[in-house]
């Protein structure tokens, strides 16, 4: 089954390894406080993502030196479930973030947690991988990160626009909260900054692509327009030029006229510039425009004076 391209950008943030603890503790703060649930009761974590699910354990063991109490089969389907549910490995946890399992009412990003700038870079990687998602590129613009904590959603608000310069959008939905981005620029600045460059560079090869295939459209659509004028024109013309001759007022009309004129009647699909260069001697395309359009006037005058 192909990867969408929210999973490959999970799996290329999962090729970031991890050296110092502190990053590993801040990572697993930003899976815990946008995973599913986190609290006295315990921990559970869903994900589709098979680069996930191999990651977690590792960064458990790294940043707290316990092991999930259930984890899925390295070779199960659908829905990779982790949970951990033993007192001790709870408060243990609880208490790395400055919790307690007793008598925490609201979960919050303790912000010493997240104090050096790589600590910043791994909370927010934990936040995507566990609350995240990113629309395919082809398709639209819109990155998001989901948590159920208002707290946490505030503040993550504002590291945000700490690190990137800029804030995100954010909305509430059944019961959460979102924080979301829609600009193609901002979107591939933060996912770079997650550490997944190729993601990135993906969602501006888009954006170059799409902005191309606009400007195509609009250079097609321009040119059919022009066509469709050019056509319009040379039509009025020789209907011009046909009441002229029934008139038996064309072979009366000056010979810059009367030549004009007869180049437009054997040529009707030409353009103006290869009309002109029919002339003897050849002219330019604003003098040939000026003798079709004086042709059609004195049409429209004979059609007056005959009503």
């Amino acid at each position: 089954m192909a990867s969408s391209f929210s999973g490959s950008v999970k799996a290329e943030l999962c090729r970031n390894n991890v050296q110092r603890q502190c990053c590993a503790r801040a990572e697993c703060f930003g899976v815990l406080l946008f995973c599913n649930s986190f609290g006295p009761a315990g921990v559970r974590i869903i994900t589709e993502s098979r680069e996930f699910a191999q990651r977690l354990p590792k960064l458990f063991k790294r940043a707290f030196s316990v092991a999930f109490d259930q984890a899925p089969e390295k070779d199960g389907a659908g829905k990779l479930i982790f949970q951990i549910t033993a007192p001790e490995k709870i408060r243990l946890i609880m208490d790395q973030f400055g919790f307690s399992p007793a008598d925490t009412l609201a979960l919050y990003v303790n912000l010493p947690v997240v104090e050096e700038d790589c600590c910043k870079a791994s909370f927010l990687r934990g936040a995507f991988l566990a609350g995240g998602s990113v629309t395919d590129p082809a398709k639209g613009y819109h990155l998001e990160l989901a948590t159920t904590h208002l707290s946490v959603c505030r503040e993550t608000y504002a590291l945000m626009e700490e690190v990137m310069g800029f804030y995100p959008k954010t909305a509430a939905r059944g019961g959460g909260q979102v924080l979301y981005l829609k600009q193609s620029e901002r979107i591939a600045d933060f996912l770079t900054y997650l550490g997944a460059p190729v993601a990135a560079m993906g969602i501006m090869e888009a954006r170059l692509e799409k902005e191309l295939n606009n400007k195509v459209n609009r250079r097609c659509n321009c040119d059919d327009a022009n066509t469709t004028k050019v056509v319009e024109a040379a039509q009025e013309q020789c209907e011009a030029i046909h009441f002229l001759r029934g008139q038996g007022r064309l072979e009366s009309l000056p010979d810059k006229l009367r030549f004009a004129a007869l180049a437009r009647e054997a040529h009707p699909e030409a353009s103006l510039t290869e009309l002109a260069e029919m002339m003897e001697p050849p002219i330019t395309k604003s003098a040939m425009s000026h003798r079709l359009r004086r042709l059609t006037e004195l049409a429209e005058e004979g059609k007056e004076a005959s009503t």
